[in-house]
């Protein structure tokens, strides 16, 4: 598992400053400001500083106004598309300043290249499957090098040859994997990868890919290349790989997969990848369905419920708005599909009588929670009240889409290596809000109809991601009692963030899920509050703006703002 350390208790770690917090926000700002917007948005945001009562004083009365403008004017993304050709204009380009002709050619290190490290076998994906894996498996036991790549016969020479060289200088003895980004299946968009191969998100397509150095050894420690498993053969292998804790090593460095058009059509890997992802399921003792997900060679996979179906517990905090509450345990009623879960409202001092009178005649239990809103200690109350075998905590502001949605959620969520489980949430409008969380460099939702606007298998997939919003998550009690619960110092915000992670230190996986959705209306009863301390809190315990890194997210990927930025090394 790829490790998430909390910088707070590693007594090694220097102290983050106030002054250095401080340089860090205004540096995240500062590049915000300098690649958002045109120059005169630019200049403004110069002249008011970062963090500043005037800058304040203009984000109050200048939202509402930008809001009205561009309600008026009305805004138009560019609609992703698989076919674009190498001249597309700017805006369809992915991550938006991302120039295949812009990036520098990846450098070789001479020491590292000896040419009997790395066994290059070229495979005709014109030809047949079978072929292929008997042409590998001959490679694998014939080979007396280290490492194999794979490339096919249609590609340049040199392609594969420059990208076993760099992948060579990057390789360490403990790696049994070393990949890197590619460019295609498409000239504007690149494919890029994460930092660690999340052993779930491998359930949902092949995350490695080409170009990747693998070590022959252990193909032979494995079994070699399954026949059966066809044209997802590479997926395959990466699965056994990372069922027998091999290590996988990412390079973030773009080159030539070394594979064909024909690879990322359906009709050549959607029933091969879904029959390998099937019989992962069941090496590894789950019971569950698999069927062909949006794109070619991502799956959908969902897991059966547990016999008999564990009792959920759903704790929803309130402050009045009993509009909400009564929309949201409504939608509950009326769609959820589940036989075994229970309500708990947890009441944040409500006062309005129409609200008093719904909670005396509702037939779910009402908590009390005095005080001040303190959103995780309210939460951990509400935990404490339960006995159910899994919890969801859950916003009043939202309203149950999918029937099934418990179903879908406590699948996952009863798996041994999972924490916690999150849902895709959407606004008023319909438009996705909410499909993880980011930290890319700070904790920022991601959203395909804002900041992440290509459409791919990455954010269609059921994957490992590093945090869930608190406002739909999913998770078993005793897991949660483990944990401690949420930090309570963390009254406001990054209080669900933070659980999530320290989920990761202990050994469990966090879940995102697209295949489960509701709407949310965002913060309507929290309103405006979100203190400063409680990020800054939250900055000091994960080192964020410094050494975090999102082990789920691609690492050349920078969101500032809205926009999706390719880092160039």
């Amino acid at each position: 598992m790829y490790e998430i350390r909390q910088h707070d208790v590693d007594t090694a770690a220097p102290a983050i400053t106030d002054d250095e917090l401080r340089r860090r926000w205004a540096q995240f700002h500062g590049n915000i400001r300098m690649v958002s917007g045109n120059r005169l948005r630019r200049t403004i945001g110069r002249m008011l500083g970062d963090d500043t009562l005037r800058y304040h004083v203009a984000r109050f009365f200048g939202r509402p106004i930008l809001r009205i403008i561009r309600k008026i004017r009305g805004t138009k993304k560019p609609e992703p598309t698989s076919k674009v050709e190498i001249d597309a204009p700017e805006e369809v380009y992915f991550p938006i300043n991302y120039r295949p002709h812009l990036l520098p050619r990846p450098e070789r290190s001479i020491e590292a290249l000896r040419s009997e490290d790395v066994t290059i076998v070229r495979v005709d994906d014109a030809s047949s499957a079978e072929s292929v894996i008997a042409v590998l498996n001959d490679a694998v036991e014939s080979a007396v090098t280290t490492w194999m790549l794979i490339a096919d016969v249609a590609d340049a020479p040199g392609d594969a040859r420059l990208a076993s060289e760099v992948l060579l200088t990057h390789a360490t003895p403990s790696d049994d994997v070393v990949f890197a980004d590619e460019y295609g299946p498409t000239p504007y968009a690149p494919t890029l990868k994460s930092p660690a191969v999340g052993p779930h998100t491998l359930l949902s397509y092949n995350v490695v890919g080409r170009p990747a150095l693998i070590r022959l050894d252990t193909i032979r420690r494995i079994g070699r290349f399954s026949p059966v498993a066809r044209w997802a053969y590479e997926h395959d292998l990466y699965l056994r790989l990372s069922e027998a804790d091999a290590t996988f090593h990412h390079v973030p460095v773009l080159l030539l997969g070394g594979r064909r058009p024909s690879a990322f059509q359906r009709e050549h890997i959607d029933d091969d990848t879904a029959r390998v992802v099937a019989a992962a399921l069941s090496r590894r003792g789950w019971s569950g369905t698999v069927a062909a997900g949006a794109f070619p060679g991502l799956v959908t996979w969902r897991i059966d419920v547990p016999t008999p179906p564990p009792s959920i517990d759903i704790v929803i905090p309130t402050r009045d708005r009993v509009d909400l509450v009564r929309q949201c345990i409504g939608a509950i009623k009326e769609k959820t599909t589940y036989p075994n879960y229970d309500i708990i409202i947890l009441d944040n001092d409500s006062i309005d009588p129409e609200t008093l009178d719904y909670f005396k005649a509702s037939p779910y239990r009402v908590v009390p929670c005095p005080g001040p809103f303190n959103y995780a200690h309210i939460v951990n109350r509400g935990v404490t009240h339960s006995n159910a075998d899994f919890v969801v905590t859950l916003n009043n502001d939202t309203i149950v889409v999918t029937p099934d949605w418990l179903e879908r959620l406590v699948g996952l969520a009863a798996l041994p290596d999972v924490g916690f489980v999150g849902a895709c949430l959407l606004d008023q409008d319909g438009r996705r809000e909410h499909e993880s969380i980011v930290i890319s460099p700070y904790p920022q939702h991601l959203r395909t109809d804002s900041n992440y606007w290509h459409a791919d298998s990455f954010v269609n997939a059921v994957r490992d991601v590093a945090a869930v919003t608190g406002a739909v998550q999913m998770v078993e009690r005793a897991w949660w009692n483990a944990l401690g619960g949420m930090d309570e110092e963390l009254r406001v915000v990054m209080n669900d963030v933070d659980i999530c992670l320290r989920s990761h230190v202990r050994g469990r996986y966090v879940l995102y899920t697209p295949d489960v959705q509701l709407y949310h209306h965002v913060s309507s009863s929290r309103g405006s509050l979100d203190p400063l301390e409680d990020r800054n809190r939250f900055i000091r315990r994960w080192d964020i703006f410094g050494t975090f890194v999102d082990p789920y997210f691609p690492e050349s990927l920078l969101l500032l703002g809205e926009t999706m930025y390719y880092k160039f090394r």
